[in-house]
């Protein structure tokens, strides 16, 4: 309202509108505390973003940044499973394929739900660029 920020205060970003933001800020603050990725999100242009080269850098992140990319995803894994049973709940139709159901979430690979992998960093790119085109 009016005040400055102070210098290195985080300054809230305004909501993108997507059904898995919160997972998205998530996993580009823990990458941002690696070092290395740091460095290459800051010097790649939009097309190499786009494109999956950076997703490609996650293999030479820390384990704990690894780690703790696993854990948001197993979280985010849970947080569908939990939306897709709430969804068949409301319709009562126990018929439904929750593989299939799982299909529909495009930014990550539901076929590993344990592990966040570059293919997951690529699909969350995409995700949100196939958003805002």
């Amino acid at each position: 309202k009016g005040e400055a920020h102070a210098e290195g205060e985080k300054v809230e970003n305004p909501d993108t509108g997507l059904y898995y933001d919160e997972y998205l800020r998530q996993v580009i603050d823990v990458l941002e505390t690696d070092k290395h990725f740091r460095e290459k999100l800051q010097t790649a242009d939009i097309e190499e973003i786009k494109s999956g080269k950076l997703s490609r850098e996650l293999d030479l992140v820390s384990h704990h940044v690894r780690t703790r990319l696993d854990e948001l995803k197993r979280q985010e894994v849970a947080r569908l499973r939990m939306l897709i049973k709430a969804k068949m709940d409301s319709v009562q139709d126990t018929g439904l394929d929750h593989q299939a159901l799982l299909k529909q979430f495009e930014h990550l690979n539901h076929q590993n739900p344990d592990t966040f992998e570059p293919k997951d960093l690529d699909m969350l790119i995409r995700a949100v660029s196939a958003r805002y085109k």
